[in-house]
């Protein structure tokens, strides 16, 4: 077999196919598989392991080249970085990147200890609110902006004749609110206009407190007609002038409790006096208008007889500073439009939104028909 491999490689030569093969002695000295045709013929059966070519050899022996590095892996260096805060946890991280700093920056390591977590707690305490109702009638809003329009348009009595209208603005302080108190007084069931003509006649003989309490029953009576139940509210006048004069240095009291003391002084008159004559909101004066409006509006939960029992279930819901201000509205309002006994519910704003609008209809005269033949 090697006779032919050499007769092989020989012809091969003639033709210049192949390379000159090196002459070799031994088979440690082989290293490529060109050489293995000049091996020794007692030496050829004993190679068998295939050995690399030239090329293959030249390729192996050449160096590694520097391939970049892949892109958007950063090196990473292990490392543990613990921070403290305070008495809190400590964070731990096993991982820090590495990063490169700019030779004009510089890397300040805090080493202040930082203030451990405080727990705070904080108390709140408790507001009391007042506890409204639902508001009975969802439209009492666009009720009052109503009356408020009609007001404006239409002036009424008590605008220039009222309680608050009836005092000497001359006189002093003292004795304007005795003005005011004595006004209201005689304002019950009476109207604004006969209560401001007594009231001018009394300021005529010079109306305080002493000068009162000196002056004869009969002739107060006189001052006082035509005044609904003069009578009795000339001796309402002597008794709550001596205690004036007695107790408040002819002052009037600056408080409800001790003005409802007073003879001939009801929650109405009360609450109208402390907001006239001492400018205090203590509650809402229902008089015979604001009760009839307020139920004929629907503002109450229920329908009520007393104009006190109105008060109470009005200032359950209604802001306390409308409070003032209805009275005002409603006197006025149920003197020209929402009066008694016929309303003219076809002048009101509210006649849509009103539930008591159909009283207008059922007041109304019936024209009688003539069936003629």
């Amino acid at each position: 077999m090697s006779n032919q491999n050499n007769a092989l490689s020989c012809k091969l030569m003639k033709f210049n196919k192949v390379a000159k093969p090196k002459i070799t002695s031994a088979r440690n000295e082989l290293l490529d598989i060109e050489d293995l045709p000049s091996v020794a013929a007692a030496a050829a059966p004993r190679y068998f392991s295939p050995v690399q070519t030239r090329k293959q050899r030249q390729v192996n022996s050449l160096p590694k080249p520097n391939l970049p590095a892949k892109k958007g892996r950063q090196e990473i260096v292990s490392k543990t970085t613990k921070i403290a805060m305070g008495s809190a946890t400590i964070i731990a991280c096993d991982i820090v990147p590495k990063v490169e700093l700019l030779p004009e920056c510089k890397l300040e390591v805090m080493s202040e200890e930082v203030e451990p977590h405080k727990e705070f707690k904080v108390e709140i305490a408790a507001v009391k609110t007042e506890q409204h109702q639902e508001i009975p009638n969802a439209n009492w809003w666009q009720h009052l902006e109503n009356i408020r329009l009609m007001r404006s348009q239409k002036p009424a009595p008590v605008d220039t004749l009222g309680c608050h209208q009836c005092a000497d603005i001359n006189a002093d302080a003292k004795t304007q609110r005795f003005h005011k108190l004595v006004a209201l007084m005689l304002s019950s069931q009476t109207k604004d206009e006969t209560t401001f003509e007594a009231m001018k006649r009394l300021k005529a003989q010079t109306l305080t407190p002493a000068s009162m309490q000196s002056m004869p029953v009969g002739v107060l009576e006189n001052l006082l007609h035509p005044v609904s139940f003069y009578k009795n509210k000339a001796k309402y006048l002597k008794k709550t002038s001596q205690i004036l004069v007695d107790k408040y240095n002819e002052d009037i009291p600056d408080n409800i409790p001790e003005l409802l003391k007073l003879p001939g002084v009801g929650p109405k008159m009360a609450h109208i006096c402390m907001a006239t004559a001492w400018n205090q909101i203590t509650g809402i004066g229902v008089d015979t208008h604001v009760h009839r409006i307020a139920n004929r509006l629907a503002w109450l939960s229920k329908s009520t007889k007393e104009p006190e029992q109105t008060r109470i279930q009005l200032e359950t819901w209604l802001p306390r500073q409308l409070w003032a201000e209805v009275n005002h509205l409603f006197v006025g309002f149920g003197q020209t439009v929402c009066t008694p006994l016929r309303p003219n519910c076809s002048e009101c704003l509210n006649r849509d939104i009103c539930p008591a609008s159909a009283l207008a209809k059922k007041s109304e005269p019936k024209s009688k028909t003539k069936l003629t033949i």
